[in-house]
Order: structure tokens, then sequence, then C-alpha cells
């Protein structure tokens, strides 16, 4: 390891601020989290990578690192969403852990589904992240201490939030959260409290009144703007990102801030704000709530892992932008793989620190150790031809490429990427990416371009061909029989896919094999 290694990337800049701001950690925290209040998308995943990005920066640097991940799994079912049945709305204001599973009884509660789901599918990117289910901590007790100290100096948070609200906070305000012993919901309020453990509450919608211990009655929680610093100050917390709700003047950090060094005389972490992730064309953020946006689950399905890291690594998290499933894709790749040969040498970069600066990002891309020499780079595009000529049969695909694969790594990526653009195929492609090779058979097109095309068959065993010399036949052919090009290869395309457009043409005619093209060409 590089003993004094230099930054180049955000997250290296912001690994040395919390080094700064907490030396004398012997373990440094970094914490991000979100309520499984519907499905968890890939604007989540923003906020859960630059976590990590800063959490790898740190070990760089030599230091011992924890990841905390919260699924604030006992936050209230506040609205409905959109691809859940609305008789749901009798579980509204129940914990989330707590409301049942509209998607069949495969989990224990309506949080468990989401939870689980993204769990099992953000396992492929390796993340040492240990999740904590907030439901299981907070009706433990575990927080009962740091509540009562929350509560004790009420007078002086609700100071610093009345700093911020156009009015302030009743009098009688207290900062807690209690669910019904009666109905399971948070509808209740808070009648007294005798500034250590006891509090009496009442339920709003069935009168039911009690008093209960907190420590051994843990059915109350802190609302957001408490809650969020106590933790920090609880686990040690050095590092956490924020999205741009959060992070406003008088938004949920700028207040826990002061309300952690008021409490708890701590530090807040060192704070990231990250923009909003987008879908292309769908116009707006991507909402939990509403059901609709892409979850890590489709991303994978059209991006690989490193693909996936390579979409956010190389964009600040301040900047907001857009997932794309459509051609952008392709381009996409394209960039990863000029990244991946800069990084090798194969592609020179003159200006060194933006080489170390593109050698960082390559590398924070990374899931699985680097590997020595580059590896093989099947391209996107072109597996979009192969896969169709194959008839989406991948296995025949890993056998066209079979003599460049090296070592296991290229053949996982070969196969990763294969199964990645029949994906792309199948459900985000464009009609003009589309086709499917032709039976031979008689085509109806003029008899001088059969006659062209008839020669192409001729000359394909006259030698071996590549791609280059194999298009400058073809032109020679072409003007040699003062034919319109565009439309010689439109009856090409039609002998070949049944279509006016396709492929490049002299590839794709070495792409489906000199056989097979032969039989297409004679037969029209």
């Amino acid at each position: 390891m590089d003993q004094n290694p230099q930054p180049y990337h955000w997250a290296d800049y912001a690994a040395l601020q919390v080094i700064k701001e907490f030396p004398d950690e012997e373990v440094y925290t970094v914490a991000s989290g979100v309520t499984p209040s519907g499905m968890v998308h890939v604007g989540h995943f923003r906020e859960l990578i630059t976590s990590e990005l800063v959490r790898r920066s740190l070990e760089r640097l030599g230091k011992k690192t924890r990841f905390i991940y919260s699924w604030d799994s006992y936050d209230a079912f506040r609205k409905v969403p959109s691809n859940v049945p609305e008789s749901w709305k009798q579980y509204l204001r129940l914990p989330n852990a707590q409301v049942p599973d509209p998607f069949g009884e495969c989990h224990e509660s309506y949080a468990e589904h989401w939870m689980q789901l993204a769990e099992q599918t953000l396992r492929v990117f390796n993340f040492p992240v240990e999740y904590q289910r907030q439901h299981k901590i907070q009706t433990s007790g575990e927080y009962a201490e740091d509540i009562r100290k929350y509560l004790r100096k009420r007078k002086e948070i609700k100071k610093i939030l009345d700093k911020f609200r156009k009015e302030p906070l009743p009098e009688s305000w207290f900062p807690l959260t209690v669910y019904s012993e009666k109905t399971g919901k948070d509808t209740t309020k808070v009648l007294s409290y005798d500034e250590e453990y006891t509090i009496e509450y009442e339920c709003e919608e069935t009168g039911f009144r009690n008093t209960i211990d907190f420590r051994k009655t843990p059915i109350v929680k802190l609302p957001w703007r408490l809650d969020w610093p106590m933790r920090w100050a609880h686990y040690g917390v050095c590092y956490e990102p924020g999205g741009k709700d959060h992070s406003t003047p008088g938004g949920s950090y700028d207040t826990g801030k002061q309300i952690v060094k008021l409490v708890s005389n701590r530090k807040a972490p060192v704070y990231t704000f990250y923009n909003f992730v987008g879908m292309k064309g769908s116009g707006g953020k991507i909402s939990s709530s509403s059901g609709k946006g892409a979850t890590m689950k489709d991303l994978l399905e059209v991006y690989t892992p490193e693909l996936v890291m390579y979409l956010f690594v190389g964009t600040r998290p301040q900047a907001e932008f857009s997932i794309s499933f459509d051609t952008d894709v392709i381009k996409i790749y394209e960039d990863y793989d000029k990244l991946e040969r800069q990084y090798y040498g194969i592609e020179k970069v003159k200006d060194e620190k933006k080489l170390n600066q593109y050698k960082r990002i390559y590398e924070l891309c990374q899931i699985k150790d680097i590997q020595p020499s580059i590896p093989y780079q099947p391209g996107f595009r072109h597996l979009t031809t192969i896969i169709q000529i194959h008839e989406g049969e991948v296995e025949k695909v890993i056998e066209y490429f079979a003599s460049q694969l090296q070592n296991d790594f290229d053949k996982q990526r070969l196969l990763e990427r294969a199964r990645c653009a029949k994906n792309w195929l199948d459900h985000h492609a464009s009609e003009e990416f589309i086709f499917k090779v032709r039976k031979p058979g008689p085509v109806d097109i003029p008899q001088e371009y059969k006659e062209v095309l008839h020669q192409v068959a001729q000359k394909l065993d006259e030698r071996e061909w590549d791609e280059i010399s194999l298009h400058e036949e073809l032109y020679i052919l072409i003007k040699n029989a003062n034919l319109d090009i565009k439309e010689f290869f439109q009856a090409a395309y039609k002998v070949l896919i049944g279509k006016d457009r396709g492929p490049k043409l002299a590839s794709f005619i070495l792409t489906i094999g000199k056989q097979r093209a032969k039989e297409l060409l004679l037969s029209c």
C-alpha cells in the first residue's frame, strides 16, 4: 500500500476531511440509510455508494472502517404507493415493519419485502455493509438512555428548530413518537413526562391512556430531526451523506449538527450533499413512495456491476444525472472501456493529472481485485449483433468469443455483458437495433442487385477477408456494376435480415459466417 497516497477523487478529499475532523478514531464509521416505505430504487444507491467510496478512501489511507446501513423500518407507513392495493390504507401510521406484505406471503412484512430484495441485489457489489433493522433496535430499548437525554433537552432543541420555522413549536411540545398499545399506530399524544423514563400518552383513535417506562415498554422513537443526530453520537458516525432535501439551510443536517453538539457534545459527521437521480425521459426524480422508478435489479439487467459503479463514481455527488436505458447504454459501455484502456496504458493520456484522476475512477469502479493485464473488452454494440445472430443463445455467444478469452475473469465478463446485451435488446432497444437473420429464400429486389450479391457470395471463398478489405471489395463491385450505393445496401440487408438497414455490412457478413452468408446471398 502507498504510505502517502495522493487524493485524485472527491472521495479521497472527503476522507482527508474526515480524518482532520476526527483524528483519534480507532475505527471510522460511515453511515447511510433509508426508510423502506416502498421500492428501494437507484436513487437510494447514490447515498449508499457515496458512503462506500469515502470508506474505501479511508482504508486507502490505512484506517479501519465500519459501514452502517440503517433500514428505518420503525418509521410510520405514511402513504400507499401506486403499486400497492388501496385496501392497504387500513395500515397507514403503523410502523413499516408491521405492515403486511402486499405482494403475497413471501416476507413477514412490507418493510422486510423491500429490505430483503435490496440486500439480495446489492450482494453483487461486495460492499462490507452492516445492515441495521431499526424496528428491532428501537423496540429492544437500546436507545432508551439516548431518548431520555433528548427529552430532557427538549426546550433547548425547540429553540434550535424554531429558528427555522415560520411558526414556533408549542410550549407543550414533546419530541417523541409513541405507537399505541391498542392500535399499533403513531396517532398518539404525549401528555406528560417525568424527566426520566416515564411518559403518559393517549391514543387519539381510541381514547386509551397509559403510563409507560420506555425502557420496559419500548414503543417510542424520536422524530427524524432528533433521531438522526442521536444515532450519530450513539454509533460514533464520522461520515454520512444526505440528499438535497436534507441539505438546505435549516434542513435536518443543519439542525442536526447543532443538536448533536448540544446533547452529546459531539461534532456532526463530515457531510456530502448528493443530488437527485432521475430516469431519462421520466421527468423528475425517482420516488420510492410513488412505486415508480427503477430498482437496482432493473439497472443490473442492463449494466454489469462495474458499469453501475462507473455511472456513480464518475459523477460528483452534487451533480444531478439521469439513468439511461436507451442508446446511451452503448456509449456508456464504450466510455468505460476507454477508461480501462487508459488505466492500463493502452490508450495514452498526455496530462498526468488527468491520467491519475482516470486511474482513481477506474480503481473505485472495481468490485473485484484489479487484473494484472487488461481484460478482454467485448463491445456492447457488437454483442447485440452476435446475440441476435445466434437467436439469443448466450452459450453460443461465449463459444464465438472463446479463442479471445484469456482467463476466468474474461469469461465471466463476457457472460455478464452478453446477458446485459440480451436484456437490453429484449426490453429497451429501439426497432433499428432489432433484427433476425433470414432463412435462405427468394427476395423481391431488382435483378442487377441480385447479380452483384451473387458475386459477393463467390468472392467470400477467394481469400481470408477482414472487415476493411471486404468493405473495400463491396464498393469495387458496386462501382463496377454502376449501382446506387444506398440501394445496394438496402437490397443486401433485405436478403440477410429482411430490413432496409442493419449492422455494418462487411462486418455483419463475416460475423454470421461465410457459409451462412453465401447461402443467403445465392438464394435471393
